[in-house]
């Protein structure tokens, strides 16, 4: 816009993917807090306040929807302001910018109103000289193409061929793109690119570096998945025993229902756990005994088979393979691509 560069990062709205807002505050400068004209302030909108406030991002509001019918756009002036946002026009200073996405209205209006957030405010400059490192946004096993990863370059300048670490994962940077899906040589400070070459999907929100080689970052990887598996044992020690669940059974106390989870991204997969885990119900209860990135596997039938187990798939559906050793196993699949109807 006008020579300079913006990079948006979108997260979804439902209250399920609360993990994702927050990372999403922690790895921006400036938090835009959309607020539909007609709907006002909802229960997710005070949370994503409290986001970027943890974060201390600053805040510019899009009221967006000015076009539709009912649109009150002072409403929700009124609302934020309970919030602590204080709209600069009534003495605040908060930015507020009237937009409506549909019809691109006014967006220039909200464009400049983040670079003057952005000047009067920050000081935002980078090193592109220096090794490059920023958090992971998304992950996810792509058919064909093996694990890709989207970064958000924050210092440096990544390049082709770079070894990277990004918490257990590591690989060497095969191949870069843009937003648009085009090949890149390198990226700089502000750049959000998708990476090919990770040995399985890294975990979103991880931080992501480059090293001097290969074997540093195979090292710097499977030292941290040590520590991740250890860190698990020690949690699932805390857990219930199979023979102390079958003894529980037997005296009608408690069933669980176990779940294996697959799902499109890792984002996607970390919300619909937590919304799973969230269920209570006096006679059930909810585990989710192994989740991953990926379509559903003969792997994930026979685990689902041995510990009775329910597989669902969030996004992704089972290979043949998988279908056919269900249908053998007697394992129940099902598909769901709405968190609301998983």
């Amino acid at each position: 816009h006008d020579g300079r560069k913006l990079t948006f990062l979108d997260t979804p709205g439902h209250e399920a993917f609360t993990a994702m807002r927050a990372r999403g505050a922690k790895v921006t400068d400036i938090a835009v807090l959309v607020v539909a004209a007609d709907d006002g302030v909802m229960p997710q909108t005070k949370e994503s306040i409290s986001h970027a406030r943890a974060a201390e991002v600053p805040i510019v509001v899009a009221v967006n929807k000015i076009d539709v019918p009912d649109a009150d756009p002072n409403r929700v002036r009124g609302d934020l302001a309970g919030e602590g946002l204080q709209p600069e026009e009534w003495g605040g200073t908060t930015q507020f910018s009237e937009v409506s996405a549909k019809q691109q209205q006014n967006l220039d209006d909200l464009l400049e109103k983040v670079i003057l957030v952005a000047d009067a405010e920050l000081e935002l400059t980078a090193n592109p000289e220096a090794e490059a490192s920023g958090p992971i946004i998304e992950s996810r096993l792509d058919v064909g193409r093996g694990p890709a990863a989207t970064m958000l370059v924050q210092r440096g300048t990544l390049k082709v061929g770079d070894a990277l670490v990004a918490g257990d994962a590591w690989g060497r940077v095969r191949a870069l793109y843009d937003f648009r899906g085009e090949k890149l040589e390198s990226a700089g400070p502000g750049d959000p690119v998708e990476i090919l070459g990770f040995d399985h999907p890294p975990p979103a929100g991880e931080m992501a570096r480059v090293v001097e080689n290969e074997r540093a970052a195979r090292h710097l990887a499977q030292n941290r998945g040590e520590r991740l598996r250890r860190e698990q044992l020690a949690a699932a020690g805390a857990g219930v025993s199979l023979e102390k669940l079958f003894a529980r059974m037997q005296e009608g106390a408690v069933q669980d229902l176990n779940i294996v989870l697959k799902g499109d991204v890792d984002g996607s997969v970390e919300a619909a756990v937590s919304e799973l885990q969230k269920i209570q119900h006096p006679e059930v209860g909810v585990r989710v005994i192994h989740q991953g990135v990926g379509g559903i596997t003969e792997g994930d039938v026979n685990l689902a088979a041995a510990s009775n187990a329910l597989v669902i798939g969030f996004n992704v559906r089972p290979n043949a393979e998988a279908r056919a050793l269900a249908e053998r196993e007697g394992v129940e699949i099902r598909t769901y691509r709405v968190i609301y109807q998983l």
